[in-house]
């Protein structure tokens, strides 16, 4: 479901290839699979990267802390790494130790646990990683060599990893071992056997964290079976996508266990396709430190100003989610070649499945990415679905298209109608700098019940509910009957009408769009529904705002536009030929100047019928001509220009 977006969404095509020629790609499981999936995370530290996130005001804490970790929304981290603090710089400021001596503990220290909690709060399922980037002066002794006692070394890391279970309740389910400094195979083996002796078998080693090197610790761990039983995984940072045939031969999973933020590709699923990386966690995961500190502007979303509240949301977030709200920890790629790899033109794909075989997400990826080299053009393609996967009938889509000369300008993760699988194949036509996520998932943004983001009801209530079919999730109007009024003070349910309002007050020209349902044989049906724009007011007197208000009646075929909610001043009315009467139809108020226009289901109602010279600027929004329930889906508000072209193909 697409409650609001801010440009019309882009259908498969539109900015694809004009070529012919069409080449085939085999998505299957005939010869196997390939890789278990460790997920997709990012660092808090590094160092005191969230420092500012905890003096938020609650409402926009909670807020980005949502687009962080809450599942099927934002970003969805998989993994949250964390610094295990030794009170010294590591890069944007120092993070406190919980042992600044060798016989004293302290776990309420430092801010690294609260943010744990937060994201625990949001995913109990997400996955913990702890790594130190620095140690208190005393493990070092006097020769400042932190593995010259390895096991008093080992035994501060995992009493950090068991103040975590026994203060909040905390599991680490992976821990580093120094960020980007010298290891010893020896503290490794010595750190999984002091995880052993303190019943922490489910911790897990990723080694070492030392660069981008992988084929000394490779070669460490193929020469020697205990360092190969002690580790999980081999991670090294910022590997620029590839891996090595040497750390392959480990058979160990391969990770990305810091990498890159600075850069629009989706840079798991191009690890996983140039160096099978199986885990990719980046650096940071906010930039919540004080402007004109290193690496400013670094991570995934913008948090720091707590003082305003203001943070932003870059499409970095979204990127995240093509993958992240439609796979999880535990779920397999299929092999390169039948599922996974690059296309002729230099896009690329993953695709992944769960463990009982029953959902499925292929995610692909155009980006002209100048890190990789790699240029990537328009193509025609036909996705070849076989093996387990070839009964599916359709996938459902969320879509990108960026606009790399100006992001804000993008059209972002947005909901298309299911793409049907004809014997077994599916045609896409690919255009430059897109994200497509293919799956059987429904999720990727709401809960059944949850309140539409961006909008703001004024009397009713709006909520997602299933439909099934091609709208699948959509927004219901819910309020069947008028409310009671808790003042004779506050009158905007004598309208009887529904209201939600979106957008700035100070809007002028727009074009709205939507696609709209009232199911005739339900008893509490609406009556009709309608668009709005220039809306001047919400609040307890909206039932005497003005505006353009676009009402439609599919059940007698009907419309009225009126310079008012309550209908009374009429600017024009007519008959609507072309309704589709138990379906949905699609309906759009195009505002421009002084004057309006209006288009049901891709046909002109009417043009530049006038406006009052007082309606000048306002809201957006939607709404029900009386309370009863009526369906509304991938509503849109788009710049006049988009009007302007909706209305020629119209006429």
């Amino acid at each position: 479901m697409d409650v609001v977006g801010w440009v019309v969404v882009l259908y498969f095509g539109v900015q694809g290839c004009l070529c012919s020629e069409r080449l085939t790609y085999v998505f299957g499981d005939d010869n196997g699979l390939g890789r278990r999936f460790d997920g997709i995370g990012a660092i808090s530290g590094g160092g005191a990267t969230s420092k500012l996130l905890v003096n938020y005001p609650l409402k926009q804490r909670d807020e980005i802390l949502d687009y962080m970790f809450k599942p099927d929304f934002g970003a969805a981290l998989h993994i949250l790494k964390v610094e295990i603090g030794g009170d010294m710089q590591s890069t944007d400021g120092s993070e406190a130790s919980h042992m600044r001596l060798p016989d004293e503990e302290n776990y309420e220290r430092g801010y690294e646990w609260w943010v744990m909690m937060e994201a625990k709060k949001r995913n109990p399922d997400i996955k913990l990683y702890g790594l130190p980037w620095g140690w208190p002066g005393w493990l070092g002794g006097d020769t400042g060599d932190v593995y010259a006692n390895p096991e008093q070394t080992a035994m501060y890391i995992v009493k950090w990893i068991m103040g975590a279970k026994s203060k909040y309740g905390l599991h680490i389910d992976y821990i580093g071992i120094w960020n980007e400094s010298r290891y010893t195979t020896t503290y490794i083996k010595v750190l999984r056997k002091m995880l052993d002796q303190h019943d922490l078998q489910d911790t897990l080693i990723v080694a070492a964290d030392n660069g981008r090197d992988w084929d000394v610790i490779s070669s460490q761990v193929l020469a020697d079976p205990d360092l190969a039983n002690s580790m999980y995984a081999i991670g090294v940072h910022y590997p620029r996508t590839n891996s090595t045939l040497l750390a392959l031969d480990t058979g160990k999973p391969l990770w990305a266990s810091e990498d890159t933020s600075l850069s629009l590709c989706l840079r798991w699923n191009l690890n996983y396709v140039s160096g099978f990386m199986t885990g990719t966690v980046i650096w940071p995961v906010l930039s919540a430190f004080y402007k004109g500190l290193p690496y400013e502007g670094a991570g995934f979303m913008n948090a720091s100003e707590p003082w305003s509240g203001f943070y932003t949301v870059p499409v970095d977030v979204y990127l995240a989610a093509h993958s992240t709200q439609f796979t999880r920890p535990g779920w397999t790629y299929l092999k390169h070649g039948s599922g996974v790899g690059r296309f002729s033109n230099g896009g690329i794909y993953v695709s992944l499945v769960n463990p009982d075989m029953k959902d499925f997400t292929i995610v692909i990826e155009t980006v002209n990415d100048n890190t990789t080299g790699i240029p990537v053009a328009s193509e025609n393609v036909t996705l070849q679905l076989q093996g387990s996967f070839a009964s599916i009938t359709s996938l459902n889509v969320w879509f990108t298209q960026l606009n790399i000369n100006n992001l804000s300008d993008s059209h972002v993760f947005e909901k298309q109608p299911p793409i049907p699988v004809i014997d077994g194949k599916i045609n896409l036509n690919l255009g430059v700098n897109q994200v497509y996520t293919l799956t059987t998932l429904t999720t990727g943004g709401y809960r059944e019940y949850e309140e539409p983001y961006m909008m703001s009801p004024q009397t009713g209530a709006y909520e997602a509910t299933t439909v099934g079919g091609d709208h699948d999730k959509v927004m219901r109007q819910v309020t069947t009957r008028r409310p009671v009024s808790w003042s004779t003070w506050c009158p905007i349910e004598k309208a009887g009408v529904s209201l939600a309002l979106v957008g700035e007050y100070y809007w002028s020209e727009t074009y709205i769009q939507c696609q709209v349902s009232i199911n005739l044989t339900s008893p509490v049906r609406a009556e009709g529904v309608f668009l709005a724009a220039r809306v001047d007011h919400g609040g307890c007197h909206a039932n005497n705002n003005t505006g353009v208000f676009f009402y439609f009646y599919p059940e007698n075929k009907t419309y009225l536009v009126s310079s008012d909610l309550e209908r009374k001043h009429v600017l024009t009315k007519g008959i609507i030929s072309n309704v589709n009467v138990l379906q949905w139809n699609e309906i759009g108020l195009f505002v421009k100047g002084m004057t309006v226009a209006a288009i049901v289901n891709g046909e002109s109602l009417f043009h530049e019928i006038p406006v009052p010279a007082t309606i000048r600027s306002g809201f957006a929004g939607l709404g029900t001509a009386s309370f009863g329930e009526a369906d509304f889906d991938n509503f849109m508000i788009s710049k006049p220009e988009e009007g302007l072209r909706k209305m020629k193909e119209s006429y």
